[in-house]
């Protein structure tokens, strides 16, 4: 498609760490840059884990913060928003900036802007539409999180004749994952715990069981339940998402297609 280049927003986190590996190792270092985009609710942790990260990987990174432009969309809406309590609006907000700054990027050099987001977040609709699903390429959009882990783990410790070893720095590959969009969030505050939400996960979209035969396997029916739900609700974001590489059996969007809006329940 004409590009040479590509942009990653760097957080700190396990998913932009992965992706950057990828497009390094696909693509060389000279032709990826980073942006780290910190807001009030980024950690000093996320900040070194970054800096770090951009050095092992031989990537460019540019750092430009949000606080001021997030506190001026808070001034502006402040009226529109009297007597409201802070929630998601606020937190969606501060990742929409940041698609904006990539596009913004992405416009002016010529940059492919390659989105982070991984199956597990695909599925349940733990994402901000307009905000980090904004981009040109889906990297690692059919990679459930735990098998994230798994390949930055196996990157890591990996020689051979064609990849010298490159490290993904160590606690980013051990810290509890979290957006950073309000103080001390992480995602299984909303979400259950990765192994268990993955093992649903593929139960429900790639074999297809019903949720009678999931709670079998050994999970809770409202857990069960309450991902079912996730995941048939955020049918009209996956829509809206970039496209990206398949590598399961049975891919969001590509294999599995659903209405966006229905009436019927999931399978009982």
């Amino acid at each position: 498609n004409a590009f040479s280049k590509v942009l990653i927003g760097i957080s700190g986190g396990i998913d932009s760490a992965l992706t950057a590996m990828i497009a390094r190792d696909a693509l060389g270092p000279l032709n990826v840059m980073g942006v780290m985009m910190p807001s009030p609710y980024t950690s000093t942790e996320s900040r070194q884990d970054s800096r770090q990260l951009s050095k092992n990987l031989g990537i460019g990174l540019l750092t430009l913060s949000i606080t001021n432009v997030f506190k001026a969309f808070l001034r502006l809406l402040g009226k529109s928003f009297q007597g409201c309590q802070a929630d998601t609006t606020e937190e969606n907000l501060q990742a929409r900036i940041r698609g904006t700054l990539l596009m913004a990027l992405s416009n002016k050099f010529g940059y492919l802007v390659l989105t982070t987001g991984n199956k597990s977040e695909m599925s349940v609709g733990y994402a901000t539409l307009y905000g980090d699903m904004a981009g040109g390429f889906a990297v690692i959009k059919d990679v459930p999180k735990t098998k994230v882990y798994q390949l930055s783990r196996w990157r890591s410790e990996y020689r051979s004749s064609h990849f010298e070893r490159v490290i993904i720095p160590e606690r980013i590959q051990v810290r509890a994952p979290s957006a950073e969009l309000k103080p001390n969030q992480a995602d299984q505050d909303t979400l259950p715990p990765y192994p268990a939400l993955d093992a649903i996960l593929q139960a429900y979209v790639e074999d297809n069981y019903s949720q009678s035969r999931i709670v079998k396997m050994g999970y809770e029916s409202h857990v069960v339940r309450a991902v079912m739900d996730m995941v048939d609700h955020s049918e009209y974001k996956r829509r809206q998402a970039p496209v990206g590489i398949k590598i399961t059996p049975r891919a969001l969007g590509k294999d599995r297609r659903m209405p966006i809006t229905n009436r019927y329940p999931s399978g009982a």
